[in-house]
């Protein structure tokens, strides 16, 4: 484990150098891995564990389009792809990668193959964070950990694909063997992290709900909105709008943070873009920092949890979430960024 200072405060991180696969290897020899869900994490986390030569098998309802996605992805019926109560009795090691809502709908039928001694793994600290709201409460004899790649399982795979890794959290909330944080780090490693930070169940849960809320997708897309709408109120076309709020941010300037960091990009700005960029990001950073403690805190409360639960389990919510989703889908910012998509050289 090496200690790294980050921005001065020094914290724990496991690289791969420190813990490599052939010793993620060794401590997963003995283990059957049940990945349940083939969804959002589950396929990108499966098949990098099975390409890493560890014995994977994956769990799923019968019949759903992510059962025939599996298979279409090589997993064999009745040999590596199983019914999920199947699968949980198999297993040594049951990773639970269904959505949220799915595991709470699962949890009993998962619960009950949670024998002494095996390991339940998660993505998400939602379920047994919120235990009150979701009644996942697991076993005391069975290890729990959490390994949760701050990506998509998509960039998961294409990342391990390229020889790369996604950074990942990490976080053990029962060790009933003694090997619950090396069950975690060799998971973690197998399934192709980059390296590993050490949080807990609520920390990776309030992070990541407030995140997902906040600047990865909810404020990023109100404030393209925003600007896209006064662009457009004040004379500009479609293209120049949607070209000065997203294409330029997404092909040019958020490839030169993620490379160098946001302060080598204001320094190999104009002049003019930096001082404006200087004068005004206090303004942003005051405007949205209360809107940012109220949403930790309706987090941190339960509220988006329980918001969450209740939306899921009404039956025409799929229906409903869809609808939402092409109001944005059709709306005039995005239909734009079809055509300037289009648009763009192809190599």
């Amino acid at each position: 484990m090496a200690t790294i200072n980050f921005g001065g405060v020094q914290e724990n991180v496991v690289k791969r150098d420190e813990f490599p696969l052939n010793k993620a290897q060794e401590v997963l020899k003995n283990e059957t891995v049940a990945v349940i869900g083939y969804g959002v994490q589950g396929p990108g986390q499966a098949l990098n564990l099975k390409d890493n030569g560890v014995n994977v098998i994956v769990g799923q309802r019968k019949g759903t389009g992510s059962w025939k996605k599996a298979l279409a992805d090589g997993w064999e019926e009745g040999e590596t792809l199983f019914e999920v109560e199947e699968a949980c009795k198999k297993a040594t090691v049951v990773m639970n990668l269904l959505s949220d809502a799915g595991q709470i709908q699962a949890w009993e039928g998962i619960k009950k193959h949670l024998t002494k001694g095996k390991a339940l793994y998660f993505s998400h600290g939602f379920g047994v964070t919120f235990y009150e709201k979701t009644g996942i409460v697991p076993p005391k004899d069975v290890d729990v950990v959490l390994v949760a790649p701050k990506g998509s399982g998509t960039s998961l795979r294409s990342m391990f694909l390229n020889g790369q890794g996604l950074n990942s959290s990490y976080a053990v909330f029962q060790d009933a063997t003694g090997k619950a944080r090396e069950r975690a780090l060799a998971l973690g490693i197998a399934i192709g992290s980059g390296y590993l930070f050490e949080t807990t169940f609520q920390k990776e849960v309030y992070s990541d709900l407030t995140g997902e809320r906040g600047v990865l997708m909810g404020a990023v897309a109100g404030i393209f909105e925003a600007q896209y709408n006064v662009l457009r109120q004040r004379g500009h076309s479609p293209s120049e709008a949607f070209n000065e709020t997203v294409e330029e941010f997404t092909q040019s300037l958020m490839p030169l943070i993620a490379d160098n960091g946001m302060d080598w990009m204001f320094a190999n700005c104009s002049t003019t873009a930096q001082r404006g960029a200087l004068d005004w990001k206090g303004k942003f950073r005051e405007a949205t920092e209360p809107v940012l403690n109220e949403l930790y805190d309706s987090v941190v409360s339960g509220k988006e949890a329980e918001i969450v639960i209740e939306a899921n389990s009404k039956p025409d919510y799929r229906t409903k979430l869809e609808e939402e989703l092409n109001v944005m889908k059709n709306s005039e910012l995005w239909q734009t960024g079809l055509e300037v998509r289009k648009l763009r050289p192809k190599l």
